[in-house]
């Protein structure tokens, strides 16, 4: 069995090292420009396009991390070369769903509890309690209903919070308000306290954090942007912050990463910025699932999680 691995932006060592231990029949290398060499698997993150093309031989493809839309964009430019008709399988979970619901509590609790506020009373010296509704009182909408989105959104139902959901087509979460197609849209943002959004990018997704969603919330709503940098229009979020519309944002994902040097994010007190970190593959849990996934392969059978590059959300 012949397994390509190619990753951009980690330290590709531990991971093949790893692949190698588990599947010690296999014959794993790291791909390098111009390997046209045959292989059976390609597993691969925020890769260099040219690894997928010309690759028929391919049984399957295995994105190395639940986000797709460096796919998306290949396939977009090259559909027929990139890709072809070799299924693609994303990784499910690997210990990212928890961090991601650790993440989004933190930060709901933080506007839910108006600790934004007590931070910002500590710098100016003020000693004054603020005024914080009942639990039932407080909407949080989460943007995506995936699985990591349904996770997020079921946790902080448990909360007693009012939790609305959105996605592409219809779905289900216990506890949950479920909203799905652009009928609903304005239903399900309108009056919401914090806003998280998980949708995966697209191009019906990208610039969804915008003006008009903004009106739409509650005054004095919190953001939180765990999705991608895309989602985001930039120049509407600060402006409704300073205008008053949000009280401030939670943001892990940028346009440009790392978040460049001088970008009036980093001065603004009333975002909060991580270094996307909100939900990491863990490499232990990722190579045991792709392992068992090209199991399935090799024994005629059909692993879960793959993914319909040409789909929304």
């Amino acid at each position: 069995m012949r397994i390509l691995f190619a990753m951009t932006g980690k330290d590709t060592g531990p991971w093949i090292d790893a692949l190698r231990c588990a599947m010690p029949g296999a014959d794993v290398r790291e791909w390098r420009v111009a390997d046209v060499a045959p292989a059976d698997y390609a597993l691969v993150w925020k890769s260099d396009p040219e690894v997928l093309r010309r690759r028929p031989e391919l049984k399957a493809i295995f994105n190395v991390g639940a986000g797709v839309d460096w796919i998306f964009n290949a396939v977009a430019k090259d559909p027929v070369a990139v890709t072809g008709d070799v299924p693609i399988y994303r990784i499910e979970d690997a210990g990212m769903a928890s961090q991601m619901v650790e993440y989004a509590t933190y930060a709901t609790l933080r506007s839910f509890r108006r600790f934004d506020a007590y931070e910002q009373q500590q710098r100016d010296g003020v000693w004054q309690p603020v005024a914080v509704p009942a639990a039932g009182e407080f909407i949080v909408g989460v943007l995506g209903l995936g699985s990591l989105g349904a996770a997020v959104a079921s946790r902080l139902a448990s909360f007693g919070f009012d939790v609305r959901g959105y996605s592409r087509s219809p779905k289900r979460v216990d506890g949950v308000q479920c909203f799905s197609g652009e009928s609903e849209w304005a239903s399900f943002v309108y009056g919401a306290h914090v806003l998280i959004n998980l949708l995966p990018n697209t191009q019906e997704t990208r610039g969804v954090l915008n003006a008009q969603t903004f009106l739409r919330l509650a005054k004095g709503a919190h953001v939180v942007n765990l999705a991608r940098g895309e989602h985001l229009v930039e120049n509407d979020l600060l402006q409704a912050i300073e205008q008053g519309q949000l009280s401030g944002a939670t943001l892990d994902v940028f346009m440009h990463e790392p978040l460049p040097t001088g970008h009036p994010f980093w001065t603004e007190p009333r975002i909060c910025i991580t270094p996307h970190i909100s939900a990491q593959t863990r490499l232990g849990e990722s190579v045991e699932q792709l392992v068992r996934k090209i199991g399935e392969i090799e024994h005629g059978q059909t692993p879960t999680g793959r993914v319909d590059v040409f789909r929304g959300y």
